[in-house]
């Protein structure tokens, strides 16, 4: 696995069933992979089992990406002004989840770094709403600390179900948490 991480979004998917054969998924600062290694596998993108339908699996990240078998990497800033046409251009349609397990650089001061986590939350957020399908999912990491109620407003707001889980490959010291958001309801549609 390309890291520790991949676990987390193992068991978010064992909770959740996000990651279904032939799903389209967009991993939000995918490197250094470990999340789309996951989305790759399970949601078929490698067509390795004839039997189901293959997916498709979109990394997206301002970082370099060492390349990863089934996923398409857009080396770009999604909070760029473009970055929502930009990507809707290439894919041609709509995604079935977006998945963040970005975190901002720590500054060390638990408070900042927070606010610093549940703003980088929020604009994954407001890109996801503009990509996802009806009924799309959108998972996100945070950090607990009392000031997600507004994000977790705005979830609600464009979800039908919104969820916190903490994952147990999460060290249980971490004061991280994944909000899982399920049933996308697009004012468009």
């Amino acid at each position: 696995m390309r890291g520790r991480a991949a676990y987390k979004l193992a068991d978010i998917d064992d909770k959740f069933q996000i990651l279904r054969a032939g799903a389209t998924i967009v991993d939000l600062g995918c490197a250094p992979g470990g999340w789309s290694q996951i989305a790759v596998e399970r949601v078929n993108a490698l067509s390795q089992n004839p039997s189901k339908p293959q997916g498709r699996v979109y990394g997206i990240d301002r970082s370099d990406f060492e390349p990863l078998q089934g996923v398409e990497f857009r080396k770009m800033d999604f909070m760029s002004e473009d970055a929502v046409e930009e990507f809707q251009e290439a894919l041609g349609g709509t995604v079935d989840a977006v998945l963040s397990d970005m975190a901002a650089s720590s500054t060390g001061h638990p408070k900042t770094d927070h606010l610093r986590i549940v703003a980088l939350c929020e604009a994954a957020m407001l890109f996801a709403v503009e990509v996802l399908k009806p009924g799309g999912t959108f998972v996100s990491k945070v950090l607990m600390g009392g000031a997600q109620g507004e994000l977790q407003q705005m979830l609600k707001a464009n979800f039908e179900k919104v969820s916190n889980f903490k994952p147990g490959a999460s060290r249980s010291d971490s004061s991280e948490q994944y909000v899982v958001a399920r049933g996308f309801r697009n004012p468009a549609s």
